[in-house]
């Protein structure tokens, strides 16, 4: 994330933590080289477009730990990425909430042409409440109401870059003059219930069109949306059982939807300390432990479900916690996490160690294996300290993974999407995407020749 302080709260004060320098273009693009020439999928930035619900009675917590706060548009970074790059995929939060879709169409086209085909979109629908005040909305709107919006956000963007221009439109005939094909260009004429878009789209077909979709809904409607859009879906899961159940009800989810369960690329968030022995791992983590703030931890957790658990002491049991609303959230909270009525550093620990790895090379590689026969396509790295955290991963355990054929030496030629499934650089048939194909020639055909409809 394009901020100093992402999931692991309090890290960026380690000596070695360079995140602080969020700002400079020059950090973002020496990792982006590093990453890229360790050969990894994607280089992927999460978002957040407000503050997180209050934490000790106000947002002020947040502020002062650096909770998300202050954070860059990650777009804008990897637009200039592309230019730093060739082969690494480029992709990026975008909430329906925050960019109206035919500007947001128009952004991801760009970046997916600046970069020869490497943009990716990660689809949400913004769970903070100061994220929707913030643009417009007056409050948190209503959970499947959000899916709703997103159902029509995704018709919205699909329809401009896979209906709006024809493949061949763009002639660029410089003999004929003919710069388009008129009747290969056509308006959308969405209308809906949140949008309004005449179209058409400004920017032509770009490598892949649409960019890699990526969704992390782990609600049933929040599944029902990746079941029908995503490519990947990043899921949270404690252990290896967890993510088996979670992985096989995706990819049945994908095959009710008309699609093939392999559509899906299911991702978990791990962390890793690495170290040339068991004890020097520990001891790494030992250190690095030093500097994790439980209370921002807990300011995440809370904040991110509307329930304020600051002001409490850390020993506080869970089940003590008093809240006139989100009883539910919290009880869920409380099973989720071993030992019946966990305490708040409980839950900040066991957040924080249930998606980290410690070992040696070898040791972190079977516990890989075993998150891949768990059903596990890939894993998205979250980083404690940058660039440490993947400079660590690279150096250590890359080259034990790639002995096992566990990791990739070389990049597929392609954009992201080819590179990730092995296909062509389009969506595939049986997304819903695909339907707004061809969908408004007619019609729109019509309109470009002049004719008033």
């Amino acid at each position: 994330m394009n901020t100093t302080s992402h999931i692991r709260g309090g890290q960026w004060r380690h000596p070695d933590a360079g995140q602080h320098r969020f700002n400079e273009l020059g950090f973002w693009t020496d990792l982006a080289r590093q990453l890229e020439d360790a050969k990894f999928d994607a280089l992927f930035f999460a978002d957040v477009v407000g503050l997180y619900g209050n934490h000790d009675g106000g947002w002020a917590s947040h502020v002062r730990r650096g909770l998300q706060v202050p954070a860059n548009d990650p777009v804008l970074l990897l637009a200039a990425l592309a230019g730093a790059t060739r082969n690494i995929g480029l992709a990026a939060t975008s909430s329906v909430v925050q960019s109206h879709p035919f500007q947001f169409a128009r952004q991801m086209s760009t970046l997916d042409h600046l970069s020869g085909g490497r943009a990716g979109w990660n689809i949400v629908t913004s769970v903070l409440d100061n994220a929707h005040r913030n643009f417009d909305g007056d409050g948190l709107t209503g959970h499947d109401r959000r899916y709703d919006w997103a159902d029509e956000y995704t018709d919205a963007v699909y329809k401009l870059w896979e209906g709006s221009w024809d493949d061949g439109a763009l002639v660029q005939d410089k003999a004929s003059g003919v710069h388009a094909d008129p009747d290969k260009v056509h308006k959308i004429h969405h209308r809906g219930e949140r949008y309004s878009i005449d179209g058409p789209h400004l920017s032509s077909p770009s490598p892949q069109r649409t960019p890699v979709l990526f969704q992390a809904g782990s609600s049933g409607r929040g599944q029902q949306f990746a079941a029908a859009n995503a490519e990947a879906t990043f899921i949270f899961a404690p252990n290896h059982a967890h993510a088996a159940k979670v992985a096989a009800g995706v990819r049945a989810r994908a095959a009710e939807a008309g699609r093939l369960p392999d559509d899906i690329k299911v991702f978990t968030g791990l962390s890793f300390v690495v170290g040339g022995t068991e004890a020097e791992a520990q001891r790494k983590k030992a250190e690095l432990d030093e500097y994790l703030d439980l209370d921002a931890v807990i300011a995440h957790i809370g904040g991110g479900l509307g329930i304020d658990l600051g002001g409490l002491d850390l020993d506080t049991p869970l089940g003590d916690v008093q809240t006139e609303g989100g009883r539910g959230v919290l009880q869920a909270i409380i099973d989720s996490t071993p030992g019946g009525n966990p305490t708040l550093a409980d839950v900040a620990r066991y957040r924080t160690e249930a998606q980290q790895v410690t070992g040696t090379p070898e040791q972190i590689a079977d516990e890989l294996e075993r998150w891949q026969d768990a059903g596990v396509d890939g894993i998205n790295i979250i980083n404690g300290i940058l660039p440490g955290s993947y400079t660590d991963f690279i150096e250590g355990v890359l080259p034990e993974l790639r002995r096992r054929g566990l990791a990739q030496s070389e990049y597929a030629p392609g954009t992201l999407r080819e590179k990730l499934f092995g296909a062509g650089p389009l969506l595939n048939e049986r997304h819903r995407a695909a339907q707004f194909r061809g969908a408004f020639t007619s019609e729109n055909t019509l309109s470009a020749s002049g004719v008033t409809q």
